[in-house]
């Protein structure tokens, strides 16, 4: 968080995607343990390895697991996965530029990933244009599937309009009528604000949206931040920060009383990514989306034992969205029976799969995967933050129906 979204410090980009190359080498990976026969079927990945490491190591973990899973069995149509990285720095103009390598030089079957929202929707446009098949993993914002829908882009990830969907309604039960907002200053918190302003008010239309402040990414100055959103007065807040600007905003508000008496919405605060760097000063009581390790269900619990047992490490929720996304890659390519894109994209339409959530379904009417996210309140024990009173909501129940889902989307969406 989707994070998420956003852009940082672009020459600090650009001196860590050099060090990057020790850690991820942008060549051709393949997991695999039984080999298959055929040609490689290659999946080109773009993300931003480089400001979204908290999210994207995490999240090339889940694919790496996922593809080592698929050709062990035989991999898909008797052909192994490969999959090629590349990173984009957080840059829109970077991803297309890896977009071109990977579909003209590297000959990839079809394109995958996005961190931020602006990538995604880079990407999406590229993707468009080329005729090319691409499975947006990350990015969160809506446009991505309506506003600016395609024949040839489909998202994996619980979007902004779920999200604000899976909270809302308790925070209109709350009887805080003065709001105010925080979140990083691109496009991705943009949307969440608009969305949850527009959700929120139509529930409760005696809300006073009373101020927003919104940073640049990565670089929230907390003492002005807090020192602003103290003079709006407000009774409850909506926070999008992920990540170091996260942390500083808790350390400051924590510090200044900011969040004393406060009705708190903070969303993706409860992904490890973001949750496990507050420890003991994780506030109490915010309400929040994320990922409960723990989560006792079978499918979910193959998975987390196969993760630690790969990495010796917990999955994150990056993890998840990794591993998820390759399994919907791999199923429909082989409904499809072929890497042919036109086939690809109608077998990725209304496709059924089973993953760690459980079923989720891709929508036909509008290309948005039915993932859901797990939602409860921040609590910390022992010095470490978690989830409390949590529950797992299925993406299925938080979106439009298809029809008027289709109805946001661009006449030649279809084409």
């Amino acid at each position: 968080m989707s994070s998420i979204f956003g852009s940082f410090h672009r020459p600090l980009l650009r001196l860590g995607a050099l060090a990057l190359a020790a850690i991820i080498p942008m060549t051709t990976v393949v997991a695999q343990t039984q080999k298959p026969q055929g040609q490689p079927i290659r999946i080109g990945e773009i993300n931003s390895y480089t400001g979204g490491s908290a999210f994207t190591l995490p999240y090339k973990k889940g694919i790496e697991l996922a593809v080592q899973e698929v050709n062990a069995k035989g991999g898909v149509l008797g052909r192994p996965l490969e999959v090629v990285y590349r990173d984009d720095s957080l840059s829109p103009a970077d991803a297309v530029k890896a977009a071109n390598d990977l579909v003209l030089d590297e000959k990839v079957d079809l394109l995958m990933g996005g961190f931020s929202s602006s990538v995604g929707l880079a990407l999406d446009d590229f993707a468009t244009r080329q005729k090319k098949l691409y499975v947006a993993t990350e990015p969160l914002t809506d446009d991505l599937v309506w506003k600016n829908g395609s024949k040839y882009v489909f998202r994996m990830r619980t979007s902004i309009y779920m999200l604000t969907a899976m909270v809302v309604k308790e925070a209109a039960a709350n009887p805080a009528k003065r709001w105010a907002t925080v979140s990083p200053n691109f496009e991705g918190g943009q949307a969440f604000v608009r969305e949850f302003k527009k959700q929120l008010s139509a529930l409760r239309p005696d809300i006073v949206w009373v101020g927003e402040q919104w940073p640049a990414p990565n670089k929230l100055d907390a003492g002005p931040t807090v020192d602003a959103l103290e003079r709006m007065n407000p009774e409850a807040i909506l926070n999008v920060t992920y990540g170091p600007d996260l942390l500083r905003f808790v350390r400051e508000g924590n510090t200044r009383g900011l969040f004393k008496n406060k009705f708190v919405v903070s969303v993706l605060s409860g992904e490890p990514e973001y949750l496990a760097p507050l420890k003991e000063e994780t506030p109490e009581g915010w309400l929040t989306t994320g990922y409960v390790i723990d989560d006792p269900r079978p499918e979910h619990v193959a998975f987390r034992k196969a993760y630690e047992k790969k990495y010796g490490d917990t999955p994150r929720f990056g993890s998840l969205i990794g591993y998820m996304s390759v399994q919907a890659i791999a199923q429909a390519i082989a409904k499809a029976g072929s890497t042919d894109t036109e086939k690809m994209v109608s077998a990725l339409q209304g496709l059924q799969f089973q993953s760690p959530m459980g079923k989720v379904t891709i929508r036909a009417a509008d290309h948005q995967a039915t993932t859901g996210a797990w939602v409860g309140t921040l609590a910390q024990k022992d010095g470490k933050g978690y989830m409390a009173n949590w529950k797992f909501l299925d993406g299925a129940g938080f979106l439009p129906s298809e029809a008027d889902a289709s109805k946001l989307r661009p006449a030649t969406a279809g084409q």
